[in-house]
Protein backbone atom coordinates (compact mmCIF):
# COMPACT_ATOMS: atom_id res chain seq x y z
CA UNK A 1 0.00 0.00 0.00
CA UNK A 2 2.87 2.37 -0.68
CA UNK A 3 1.10 3.77 -3.75
CA UNK A 4 1.14 7.56 -3.45
CA UNK A 5 -2.38 8.15 -4.82
CA UNK A 6 -3.68 5.58 -2.32
CA UNK A 7 -1.77 7.23 0.52
CA UNK A 8 -3.26 10.59 -0.47
CA UNK A 9 -6.77 9.12 -0.64
CA UNK A 10 -6.28 7.48 2.78
CA UNK A 11 -5.28 10.83 4.26
CA UNK A 12 -8.26 12.60 2.66
CA UNK A 13 -10.75 10.02 3.97
CA UNK A 14 -9.15 9.89 7.41
CA UNK A 15 -9.31 13.68 7.72
CA UNK A 16 -12.93 13.66 6.51
CA UNK A 17 -13.85 10.98 9.04
CA UNK A 18 -12.07 12.67 11.95
CA UNK A 19 -13.56 16.06 11.06
CA UNK A 20 -17.12 14.76 10.81
CA UNK A 21 -16.66 12.75 14.01
CA UNK A 22 -15.70 16.00 15.78
CA UNK A 23 -18.71 17.72 14.19
CA UNK A 24 -20.96 14.95 15.56
CA UNK A 25 -19.34 15.14 19.01
CA UNK A 26 -19.53 18.95 19.24
CA UNK A 27 -22.99 19.09 17.68
CA UNK A 28 -24.30 16.56 20.19
CA UNK A 29 -22.62 18.43 23.06
CA UNK A 30 -24.17 21.72 21.89
CA UNK A 31 -27.59 20.24 21.20
CA UNK A 32 -28.09 16.99 23.14
CA UNK A 33 -31.53 16.49 21.57
CA UNK A 34 -29.88 15.95 18.18
CA UNK A 35 -27.46 13.46 19.73
CA UNK A 36 -30.32 11.62 21.39
CA UNK A 37 -32.20 11.44 18.08
CA UNK A 38 -29.12 10.03 16.34
CA UNK A 39 -28.68 7.52 19.17
CA UNK A 40 -32.32 6.42 18.88
CA UNK A 41 -32.00 6.11 15.11
CA UNK A 42 -28.80 4.11 15.49
CA UNK A 43 -30.38 1.81 18.08
CA UNK A 44 -33.46 1.28 15.92
CA UNK A 45 -31.87 0.91 12.49
CA UNK A 46 -28.45 -0.58 13.26
CA UNK A 47 -28.06 -1.96 16.78
CA UNK A 48 -31.54 -3.49 16.74
CA UNK A 49 -30.44 -5.89 14.01
CA UNK A 50 -27.76 -7.34 16.27
CA UNK A 51 -29.63 -7.75 19.54
CA UNK A 52 -29.63 -11.51 19.62
CA UNK A 53 -28.58 -14.02 22.23
CA UNK A 54 -26.51 -15.96 19.70
CA UNK A 55 -23.01 -14.48 19.53
CA UNK A 56 -22.10 -16.31 16.32
CA UNK A 57 -25.26 -15.01 14.64
CA UNK A 58 -24.38 -11.50 15.80
CA UNK A 59 -20.85 -11.93 14.41
CA UNK A 60 -22.19 -12.92 10.99
CA UNK A 61 -24.68 -10.02 10.97
CA UNK A 62 -21.97 -7.55 11.98
CA UNK A 63 -19.70 -8.88 9.26
CA UNK A 64 -22.38 -8.64 6.56
CA UNK A 65 -23.50 -5.18 7.69
CA UNK A 66 -19.98 -3.76 7.79
CA UNK A 67 -18.97 -5.48 4.57
CA UNK A 68 -22.03 -3.95 2.88
CA UNK A 69 -21.07 -0.51 4.18
CA UNK A 70 -17.50 -0.96 2.92
CA UNK A 71 -18.72 -2.10 -0.49
CA UNK A 72 -20.91 1.02 -0.67
CA UNK A 73 -17.95 3.19 0.32
CA UNK A 74 -15.85 1.63 -2.43
CA UNK A 75 -18.45 1.52 -5.19
CA UNK A 76 -19.74 4.94 -4.15
CA UNK A 77 -16.73 6.21 -6.04
CA UNK A 78 -18.74 5.49 -9.22
CA UNK A 79 -20.87 8.51 -8.26
CA UNK A 80 -17.69 10.56 -8.67
CA UNK A 81 -17.14 10.10 -4.94
CA UNK A 82 -20.32 11.82 -3.79
CA UNK A 83 -21.79 8.67 -2.21
CA UNK A 84 -18.45 7.72 -0.66
CA UNK A 85 -18.07 11.15 0.93
CA UNK A 86 -21.69 11.17 2.12
CA UNK A 87 -21.48 7.71 3.74
CA UNK A 88 -18.12 8.44 5.36
CA UNK A 89 -19.35 11.78 6.68
CA UNK A 90 -22.58 10.31 8.01
CA UNK A 91 -20.68 7.55 9.81
CA UNK A 92 -18.32 10.11 11.34
CA UNK A 93 -21.16 12.34 12.53
CA UNK A 94 -23.14 9.45 14.02
CA UNK A 95 -20.11 7.92 15.76
CA UNK A 96 -19.08 11.32 17.18
CA UNK A 97 -22.60 12.05 18.41
CA UNK A 98 -22.97 8.61 20.00
CA UNK A 99 -19.57 8.93 21.67
CA UNK A 100 -20.70 12.22 23.23
CA UNK A 101 -24.04 10.79 24.40
CA UNK A 102 -22.38 7.71 25.93
CA UNK A 103 -19.64 9.88 27.45
CA UNK A 104 -22.29 11.91 29.31
CA UNK A 105 -23.34 8.87 31.35
CA UNK A 106 -20.18 6.75 31.29
CA UNK A 107 -16.46 7.26 31.76
CA UNK A 108 -13.98 7.81 28.95
CA UNK A 109 -12.63 4.36 29.79
CA UNK A 110 -16.07 2.85 29.12
CA UNK A 111 -16.31 4.65 25.75
CA UNK A 112 -12.85 3.38 24.84
CA UNK A 113 -13.75 -0.16 25.93
CA UNK A 114 -16.86 -0.05 23.75
CA UNK A 115 -15.01 1.21 20.66
CA UNK A 116 -11.32 0.35 20.67
CA UNK A 117 -11.28 -3.48 20.63
CA UNK A 118 -13.14 -3.80 17.33
CA UNK A 119 -12.64 -0.22 16.15
CA UNK A 120 -8.92 -0.75 15.57
CA UNK A 121 -9.96 -3.11 12.77
CA UNK A 122 -13.32 -1.70 11.68
CA UNK A 123 -12.36 1.95 11.26
CA UNK A 124 -9.29 1.18 9.10
CA UNK A 125 -11.51 -1.06 6.96
CA UNK A 126 -13.92 1.85 6.43
CA UNK A 127 -11.04 4.27 5.78
CA UNK A 128 -9.43 1.97 3.19
CA UNK A 129 -12.77 1.25 1.49
CA UNK A 130 -13.48 5.00 1.37
CA UNK A 131 -10.01 5.69 -0.04
CA UNK A 132 -10.60 3.09 -2.74
CA UNK A 133 -13.88 4.88 -3.51
CA UNK A 134 -11.96 8.15 -3.89
CA UNK A 135 -9.50 6.43 -6.22
CA UNK A 136 -12.39 5.02 -8.25
CA UNK A 137 -13.82 8.53 -8.59
CA UNK A 138 -10.42 9.89 -9.63
CA UNK A 139 -10.06 7.09 -12.17
CA UNK A 140 -13.47 7.85 -13.68
CA UNK A 141 -12.54 11.50 -14.04
CA UNK A 142 -9.17 10.59 -15.57
CA UNK A 143 -10.89 8.22 -18.01
CA UNK A 144 -13.25 11.03 -18.96
CA UNK A 145 -10.15 12.92 -20.13
CA UNK A 146 -8.73 9.82 -21.84
CA UNK A 147 -5.89 9.40 -19.34
CA UNK A 148 -6.62 5.95 -17.92
CA UNK A 149 -8.70 2.78 -18.22
CA UNK A 150 -11.06 2.61 -15.24
CA UNK A 151 -11.79 -1.07 -15.90
CA UNK A 152 -8.17 -2.01 -15.27
CA UNK A 153 -8.00 0.29 -12.26
CA UNK A 154 -11.15 -1.20 -10.71
CA UNK A 155 -9.58 -4.66 -10.89
CA UNK A 156 -6.55 -3.37 -8.97
CA UNK A 157 -8.79 -1.59 -6.44
CA UNK A 158 -10.90 -4.73 -5.97
CA UNK A 159 -7.76 -6.75 -5.21
CA UNK A 160 -6.79 -4.21 -2.55
CA UNK A 161 -10.33 -4.36 -1.15
CA UNK A 162 -10.17 -8.15 -0.88
CA UNK A 163 -6.62 -8.12 0.49
CA UNK A 164 -7.13 -5.46 3.16
CA UNK A 165 -10.78 -4.57 3.76
CA UNK A 166 -12.32 -8.03 3.79
CA UNK A 167 -10.00 -9.46 6.49
CA UNK A 168 -10.28 -6.32 8.62
CA UNK A 169 -14.09 -6.48 8.48
CA UNK A 170 -14.04 -10.17 9.40
CA UNK A 171 -11.68 -9.63 12.34
CA UNK A 172 -13.68 -6.59 13.51
CA UNK A 173 -16.95 -8.57 13.48
CA UNK A 174 -15.43 -11.40 15.52
CA UNK A 175 -13.87 -9.01 18.01
CA UNK A 176 -17.08 -6.95 18.30
CA UNK A 177 -19.21 -10.05 18.88
CA UNK A 178 -16.91 -12.05 21.14
CA UNK A 179 -14.37 -9.70 22.78
CA UNK A 180 -15.86 -6.19 23.01
CA UNK A 181 -18.73 -7.29 25.31
CA UNK A 182 -16.23 -8.92 27.66
CA UNK A 183 -14.05 -5.81 27.73
CA UNK A 184 -17.12 -3.63 28.40
CA UNK A 185 -18.24 -5.89 31.26
CA UNK A 186 -14.76 -5.66 32.80
CA UNK A 187 -14.90 -1.86 32.71
CA UNK A 188 -18.56 -1.39 33.65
Amino acid sequence: MSNSPLANALIIILLLFMTTMCVGWIGSAQNPAVGEQLMELFEKEVAGQFSTGDTLDMCVKLFLNNLGACILLFLGGASFGILTIFIMSLNGIVIGAIMEIVHETHSALFVAAALVPHGIFEIPAFIIAGALGVLLAQSLIAEWYGETDTGAEVTRFARLFILYVLPLVAIAACVEAFITPVVISLVA
